[in-house]
């Protein structure tokens, strides 16, 4: 086959590559892509189409694997283009976005969803599936890292369980880099951390595990945690939570792609961009 990737970002260039060694020849377009997206994909030996509309002309099927804010406009164009085969939206956004999806490319949807890092090692990262053609799409994965896991044929399964999972992970990520802010602001970072290594050995090491993990790819971030705010509130549960978490992460923004970034490059911005805020709001109001 002919698959077209949209884009060979991090993670979307190890899909291609997947697919690559799976036998089937790799596509993209290097219109309004970064020089960096070029570089991963040239190095991957992916062809390079350069405009959306040669590439949906070219290809048997397509791979989304974009920032969830970005998916519906992407998959719209696609659409506009007059593409006509399978379309996998393998994107972070939630079940209702997923629906929206769904109802603008019709029988050529794929419910996706991706759990783990980049696909460089065996067992590490796994495509979720979901909806009538999800089989289909599965077969495109007989080699490679991408391992295919199989949720049946209702569309928004794949969505929900990539929601829940990163709820957690990412979700906890947040948490715990704020509470990291909060302790140096209140200045209690030395007695929390003392205390943590008593009573919640390793967690001390898991927040700054996580600020240099998460930090480089904050910036894309944000948009998942709102995804997933609205996930839970479609089921009738609190979103508050995850919208607080893509705040904090919006406050790290300016680490993407950094190198070796440390928990306290993490708390300076969590912290000052919270007093800019907070300036900009005047004084907190006393409580009587």
């Amino acid at each position: 086959m002919k698959v077209g990737l949209l884009h060979p970002g991090a993670m979307g260039v190890t899909v291609g590559t997947a697919l690559a060694e799976s036998g089937h020849r790799v596509h993209w377009a290097c219109d309004g892509r970064s020089a960096a997206t070029a570089q991963r994909a040239a190095g991957a030996g992916f062809a390079d189409l350069q405009t959306l509309p040669n590439l949906t002309k070219a290809v048997d099927g397509i791979i989304s694997v974009c920032p969830p804010e970005a998916a519906l406009e992407l998959a719209a164009s696609v659409v506009r283009s007059g593409f006509s085969g399978l379309y996998v939206d393998a994107n972070a956004v939630s079940p209702d976005t997923g629906a929206r999806l769904a109802e603008l490319l019709g029988e050529r949807y794929v419910d996706g969803g991706i759990v783990g890092p980049p696909a460089r090692s065996p067992g590490s990262t796994r495509l979720f599936l979901s909806g009538p053609r999800a089989e289909e799409a599965a077969d495109w994965f007989a080699a490679g890292f991408i391992e295919t896991v199989m949720l049946g044929e209702r569309c928004g399964a794949a969505k929900a369980l990539k929601m829940c999972y990163a709820a957690y992970t990412k979700g906890a990520s947040a948490l715990l880099l704020a509470i990291r802010a909060l302790a140096e602001a209140e200045g209690v970072t030395d007695a929390l951390l003392a205390e943590w290594s008593r009573s919640q050995p390793g967690l001390a090491e898991r927040s700054e595990h996580s600020a240099k993990a998460v930090s480089p790819k904050a910036w894309r971030f944000a948009g998942e945690m709102r995804e997933i705010a609205a996930t839970f509130e479609a089921a009738g549960l609190p979103g508050g939570f995850h919208e607080a978490a893509a705040s904090v992460y919006e406050r790290m923004a300016d680490l993407k792609n950094a190198d070796h970034p440390q928990v306290a490059d993490v708390i300076e911005r969590l912290l000052n961009e919270g007093a800019s805020e907070g300036s900009s709001q005047g004084p907190r109001p006393t409580v009587s």
